[in-house]
């Protein structure tokens, strides 16, 4: 290590004592937090100096900010959440771990670091968290957790294989196609240790349908009472989790195990401190997870299919008292069921659908309000609904009892073959009623919901989606964790918390920190912006003038990101651009993801040229440093879809409570994303290169300077014709 370093480095070490409050900077006092002891402060401080040292970093003040902030929050009295926004090229992944893991340590509590994406979860695992375990000093236990549904069930693959000439037997989905092959080789690879049981692990391609038939969930599962529990790839991995310091989860995951009650596969909440990476994307992810809906034509086809296996059930354990008096019972009350079902649909139909593309309509309900005769028909369903869904769970703990070996039924040695058919019945039931119930309700809850319906000409769906998942992120999360850290490179909007506060349910005076990124860019990154005629929100005019202007703009570099906000532009600028530069594109769609960016970082290493086209999801999450990545044109601003149910109803109850939707709202939400695309070009302090933008309403609308401000402060290059 170079003097210099170790001089940077023994300066870094004061601020963060100073930070810190450590003892030679602050005597131990009441305004500290009690959490925060010596032994604590100096675990942070030699963790972070030990790390520094290793890897022959400089120290860099925004770091050192970042880990006191979330060592002082987390080690509070009070309210321990901690939000906090750095920048690309901050060192986030070391600074949370750095704090967050010697408080935790300290407190007895579990460290639950999350992440957006399966992918990157992995990347923590193997790559950041040994990195900093081997170079920081700091001694802990680490696992990664990951959902029933990413392991195999080998109860449900040995009853594949086992039943393959037994169709009639309905424990199964039927599929057209057949997979015995592919289930007798995984048996293979996992009886020999080959292969995990992860399906992120099966090295071959996998056909669709394949996978979702040899997994289950909660309620499919017998749990130490299967025959296959001492092999299970699920429970040995979640064997690891207990005792773990550190468990690296994703989102999903997360909200999946809060919905559960919590503690059903990570930790109880309360024993938890957990590090929410990628911040920006848990609101739409609580909204999506806490969304309900049915199609209504498919659930009354359902039902039969409710008769059909319970009769088989039935009829396969000779017809055991209990069990048939619950086959009758339900039948009874499908029959009721189905004949509600179609005074349903017959409400449903007459509502003004409005046509959206050629096989679909769409009728939103104004603030979500249902009118009171489709209350009084989703309320009617109700108490049959009440009755299949206790019914269901009956047959189920039935069949758990036989699985215990506690029924003299006959074959009850199958009675686990059938949890899973059954618990999926369960779980649809459940989910219907939880429709049904919000429906009925309508506009009774105090809580605002976007409600619409989408029509085919198969069937009519019932939609429910919360449009403020903050007042679920308080019950599940906020008011039961012990601590919480919320960060990402892009979290505030207009240079603003407010927005993520907002949609997440934080208080207005939690904590909050933002950490510029420490590139010149300046120096490095220019924004163009090029003289244009066309206004972006007419579609044919805007695609010919971007069409005519990407073979120059592609020419001036030898790699660039296309992004656009619509297939349906990429789709239309693709096809009109010359056959010889198309057909050397690399267009999202025409391969998966992660194929289509190895064959372009093989055509840039050819010094061949390589550009490649996609959608929002190549506007974050893809790292492309260096040559990879020299050119970012931007086609259109990334405002919401306009016709988005969810969007709409956002809109339409802040103007209700007397807001400006579209600068309160649309603006941020637009300059959030925009921030989020940008930060595709510059991945490190040697990276250069340019961002186009393709939507002269950044020049030309009142909005568009406040856009620009909430950038990283690039070099500008703007049309000198246009205000």
């Amino acid at each position: 290590m170079s003097s210099s370093v170790g001089l940077r480095i023994h300066w870094a070490e004061k601020y963060l004592t100073y930070l810190l409050g450590l003892r030679s900077a602050f005597p131990q006092s009441s305004h500290m937090p009690s959490a925060l002891t010596d032994k604590v402060k100096d675990t942070i401080q030699t963790a972070y100096r030990t790390w520094l040292e290793s890897r022959d970093f400089k120290p860099r003040r925004g770091q050192r900010e970042m880990i006191a902030q979330i060592a002082r929050t987390l080690a509070g009295d009070g309210h321990r959440v901690a939000v906090v926004e750095a920048g690309t090229g901050t060192g986030k992944t070391a600074a949370y771990c750095l704090a967050a893991i010697p408080v935790a340590q300290s407190l007895g509590k579990t460290v639950v670091l999350s992440t957006a994406t399966v992918a990157l979860q992995e990347q923590v695992v193997l790559q950041d968290l040994p990195d900093i375990k081997e170079r920081a000093g700091l001694s802990f236990s680490l696992s990664l957790a990951k959902g029933r549904g990413r392991y195999v069930c080998l109860k449900r693959l040995d009853d594949h294989l086992k039943y393959q000439e037994q169709q009639a037997i309905p424990i199964f989905d039927v599929s057209d196609e057949d997979h015995t092959v592919l289930y007798q080789e995984m048996l293979s690879r996992y009886g020999q240790g080959a292969w995990d049981g992860e399906f992120d692990s099966w090295p071959e391609s996998m056909a669709d349908g394949a996978w979702s038939t040899v997994t289950t969930d909660h309620r499919g599962c017998s749990n130490n009472r299967c025959s296959f529990f001492k092999q299970c790839p699920f429970f040995r991995a979640r064997g690891n989790l207990e005792g773990s310091d550190v468990i690296v989860a994703n989102h999903d995951l997360v909200l999946s195990d809060l919905a559960l009650g919590g503690g059903a596969v990570l930790p109880d909440p309360e024993d938890c401190i957990y590090v929410l990476d990628e911040a920006h994307h848990i609101a739409d992810k609580t909204q999506n997870h806490f969304s309900t809906s049915a199609r209504i034509n498919s659930t009354h086809q359902w039902l039969d299919n409710v008769n059909n296996i319970l009769s088989s059930l039935t009829q396969r354990f000779a017809r055991p008292h209990n069990l048939l008096a619950l086959a009758t019972s339900v039948a009874g009350e499908t029959v009721a069921l189905q004949s509600m079902f179609e005074a349903l649909s017959a409400g449903l139909n007459i509502m003004p659908f409005e046509t959206k593309d050629e096989d679909r309509e769409i009728y939103r309900f104004p603030l979500g309000e249902v009118p009171e005769t489709l209350m009084d028909l989703s309320l009617a369903t109700l108490p049959s609904m009440n009755k299949l869904c206790d019914d269901l769970e009956r047959v189920h703990d039935l069949l758990q009892e036989a699985v215990a070996g506690n029924l003299d039924w006959e074959k009850a040695f199958e009675a686990e073959d059938w949890l899973l058919p059954v618990g999926q019945l369960q779980s649809r039931a459940l989910a219907t009623k939880a429709l049904l119930e919000d429906y009925a309700s309508g506009a009774k809850q105090q809580r605002r919901y976007a409600r619409w319906l989408n029509r085919n000409s198969y069937d009519v769906e019932m939609v429910s989606a919360p449009i403020e998942p903050g007042h679920i992120l308080q019950e599940v999360l906020w008011q039961r964790c012990y601590g919480a850290v919320c960060t990402s490179a892009t979290i505030t909007a207009l240079g603003r918390f407010d927005r993520f506060i907002e949609r997440v349910g934080l208080p207005a005076e939690v904590p909050t920190l933002v950490i510029a990124s420490p590139f010149n860019y300046p120096e490095i990154a220019t924004f163009h912006v090029p003289s244009m005629q066309s206004d972006p929100r007419d579609f044919e005019a805007h695609s010919a003038e971007i069409t005519e202007l990407l073979p120059e703009l592609l020419k001036r570099e030898e790699s660039a990101l296309v992004l656009f906000t619509s297939w349906r532009q990429l789709n239309a600028v693709v096809k009109a651009l010359p056959d010889k530069l198309s057909d050397g594109l690399l267009v999202q769609g025409d391969g998966s993801k992660q194929a289509l960016i190895v064959e372009h970082k093989r055509r840039v290493d050819a010094k061949e040229g390589s550009y490649l086209f996609g959608l929002a999801s190549f506007s974050e999450g893809l790292d492309l440093p260096g040559a990879y990545c020299r050119h970012v044109i931007i086609v259109k601003l990334p405002f919401a879809v306009p016709d988005d149910p969810i969007d709409q109803a956002i809109a339409e109850w802040a103007e209700a409570r007397g807001r400006n939707a579209f600068y309160e709202i649309s603006v941020p939400d637009a300059a959030l994303k925009l921030v989020q695309a940008c930060g595709r070009l510059i991945r490190h302090e040697k990276d250069f290169g340019t961002i186009t933008m393709l939507d002269k309403r950044i020049v030309t609308q009142r909005y568009g300077r406040a856009l620009i401000e909430s950038l990283p402060p690039f070099r500008l290059d703007l049309p000198s014709n246009m205000p």
